[in-house]
């Protein structure tokens, strides 16, 4: 059964998508992560990194320029709280390095786009 849905504006931003595939990434990342560990760094990688697309539809639905701009800086705030986390849990041996390079490689893409968004925001 395939229905049709009204898109909403943010998910045709390629920030969220990409965002939502961090998540993703995080959530399979954080089970190698020791279960003494669930409620302090599972919890606040799993929570950042949910933050960022979170915040960026929760943007979308405002009505200027500037109150998205506001929001895509949230989002950019949880990205760096999401790579802090992951040196962290890559210096404490709890992540592979392969799994750190993969989620560095996704910030740093998602961090460019939030940057672009961001100006784009505020210019217009």
């Amino acid at each position: 059964m395939s229905q049709s849905f009204y898109q909403y504006s943010f998910e045709k931003l390629k920030a969220w998508e990409r965002s939502k595939e961090l998540v993703k990434t995080i959530y399979k990342a954080v089970k190698t992560i020791p279960d003494e560990e669930k409620f302090g760094m599972i919890s606040q990688m799993k929570r950042a990194s949910i933050s960022i697309s979170s915040n960026l539809a929760e943007g979308s639905a405002r009505k200027t320029s500037k109150d998205q701009a506001y929001f895509t800086t949230i989002s950019y705030g949880s990205l760096m709280e999401l790579l802090n986390l992951t040196i962290v849990a890559f210096e404490l041996e709890y992540i592979s390095e392969k799994t750190y390079l993969d989620i560095r490689a996704q910030i740093q893409e998602i961090s460019a786009m939030l940057n672009s968004l961001r100006s784009a925001q505020l210019n217009s």
